[in-house]
């Protein structure tokens, strides 16, 4: 998955991109309401972590212009505001949840991780192809009851395959999920990334598919 920090505190954002960070997620953090709007209109985010006292652009307005440009990203305000009307304001902008500081890291990225399966329609934890189980949470890979070992790119891309069965997931999709802005992600890296993958499920029957210059998919052989 991929998340957008929007928060203007150095040590709050740094402490944030790690968190998410050691989730497995590919982060991008930006410090100030403007750089936001544009942020997410040139990248595609899953979730978004969005503080309100934000220089230059609010918060708030910031979410509004997100909602009139009509992106699906998930959106969970992060904000010393505690007030009841402020929540309200907040949730009636479009957030889908709103959390006040101080909070707790895990307490953040289980709301985050609930957002994210709303969005896609699914409130379970778990993806299932055949025997095969990923947890969303755990980042745990299982086939019949056999755990299998996954680095946090090879979890992200078995998470997107999965999430997308039945259809190919476009090549440059991937290198999107996988690749921040301070951490580039090739296209060739793509290849190589699923390579490893068939690799520890060549023992399943579980294969991956290439769709030659379109992307890739998963599926069950029988």
């Amino acid at each position: 998955m991929r998340a957008l920090v929007v928060e203007d505190d150095p040590a709050l954002r740094l402490g944030l991109k790690r968190t998410l960070l050691a989730e497995g997620w590919v982060v991008d953090v930006v410090e100030d309401g403007e750089f936001a709007m544009t942020a997410a209109l040139t990248q595609e985010y899953d979730i978004a972590v969005l503080d309100l006292n934000l220089p230059k652009t609010d918060g708030l307005q910031v979410l509004s212009y997100w909602r009139d440009k009509k992106l699906k990203l998930g959106v969970l305000i992060l904000t010393a505001r505690d007030e009841l009307s402020e929540r309200v304001e907040g949730l009636n902008a479009g957030a889908d949840d709103y959390l006040t500081k101080p909070f707790e890291p895990t307490e953040l990225v289980a709301r985050l991780r609930a957002i994210v399966r709303r969005q896609k329609g699914n409130t379970a934890n778990q993806l299932k192809l055949g025997q095969l189980c990923f947890d969303t949470e755990s980042r745990e890979l299982v086939f019949a009851n056999e755990k299998i070992s996954l680095t946090p790119r090879e979890a992200t891309l078995m998470e997107l395959l999965l999430s997308s069965e039945g259809r190919v997931v476009p090549k440059n999709r991937i290198v999107s999920a996988m690749s921040s802005w301070d951490s580039n992600f090739s296209p060739n890296a793509v290849e190589i990334y699923v390579l490893k993958l068939r690799k520890k499920i060549e023992n399943t029957n579980i294969r991956i598919q290439t769709s030659r210059g379109v992307g890739y998919s998963i599926e069950e052989s029988n």
